[in-house]
Order: C-alpha cells, then sequence, then structure tokens
C-alpha cells in the first residue's frame, strides 16, 4: 500500500461553524492528550522513529510538534480574546523540527501539552460563555494571508491534534 502524503482531509477554513461544532471543539481539544496518551505507553525507541512516509517527521518528531504548535494556538488564542492584536505571524515547523530539542524524549512535549490543553480548552470554555463579544475576534495570519477569527482556530486545533494523531497511528501499522 502507498503511503499517503497527507492521512487526513485537509482542513477546511471556509466552512460554516456552529456554536455546537465550538463546543465539540474545545471538547476535542481538552480531550486530544488523552487520546495520544493511548498510543505513547507501548512506544519503542524503534516506533518514535518511524515516518508515515517518506521524508516525513518521526513520530517523535511530531510529538514535538504538537507541543510546540498547541503551545503557540494557545498563545495565538489569547491574544485574539485579550488583545487588540491585528497580526500574527507563521513560525517554520520545519525549522522548528531540526532544533536540537526535537532529538529530545518525547515525554516532555507531552506534558506540555497536557498542561496546555487543560488550561487552553477552560480558557476556550469560558470565551463560549460570551460568544457575541469573544467570537467575532479575528486576526490577520500574514503566512496564510487570511483573516483568521477565534472560532476558526478553535476548530482548526481540534481537527489539528487528531490530524497528526492519524500520522502516528499510520506510522505504526503500516511501517512494521
Amino acid at each position: 500500500m502507498d503511503k499517503p502524503i497527507y492521512v487526513s482531509d485537509n482542513f477546511d477554513w471556509d466552512r460554516d461553524i456552529s456554536i455546537e461544532e465550538l463546543l465539540q471543539s474545545v471538547i476535542a481539544i481538552k480531550e486530544f492528550p488523552n487520546q495520544l496518551a493511548k498510543i505513547l505507553p507501548s512506544l519503542t525507541e524503534e516506533d518514535l522513529n518511524k515516518t508515515y512516509r517518506e521524508g516525513s517527521w518521526t513520530i517523535k518528531e511530531i510529538i514535538h510538534h504538537l507541543a510546540d504548535s498547541h503551545m503557540v494556538a494557545f498563545i495565538r488564542t489569547k491574544h485574539v480574546v485579550s488583545q487588540d492584536t491585528t497580526e500574527i505571524h507563521p513560525y517554520d515547523e520545519n525549522k522548528w523540527a531540526e532544533q536540537i530539542d526535537y532529538s529530545f524524549h518525547h515525554e516532555a512535549s507531552f506534558m506540555n501539552l497536557l498542561g496546555v490543553h487543560q488550561r487552553w480548552s477552560l480558557f476556550l470554555l469560558e470565551c463560549l460563555k460570551n460568544p457575541t463579544e469573544h467570537l467575532a475576534k479575528s486576526v490577520y495570519h500574514t503566512g496564510s494571508k487570511r483573516h483568521l477569527s477565534l472560532s476558526q482556530l478553535i476548530v482548526h486545533y481540534a481537527w489539528h491534534g487528531p490530524h497528526h494523531l492519524a500520522q502516528i497511528q499510520f506510522a505504526l501499522k503500516y511501517n512494521s
């Protein structure tokens, strides 16, 4: 079986988002570390070095990326809600993956995910209590050259974790 370039579907930025979907997305953000935790105990060093396709990140690098990306997302969320930030800038995730900390063991990044997701999901639940005030806010992402609403950021990161979890599962299943 050929390995796909992307394991899960690409994210649809332009669809309508209901308040119910936002609530489910916040729950998904809260629960994502628990989904990842079901896989981690069984991983060997060999497993951590598997990839889901040639040239892709290893499972260990994906775990580190998830921690980095979700910490950035939590900070972006706080900027959108608490400040009149008009722009956010991309970071080069591939350059970040080349840094020395991506060779470190994955447990610290997983612990970061646990803490970030707990705070982030509680913060988002509070935001949903006043949707008129918070959900209308947006920022301009200079990399993608699009305005992103808080709703889009929430739904995107509810998708992002499972997207990478699918890559990990694929690597484990088809790279044995």
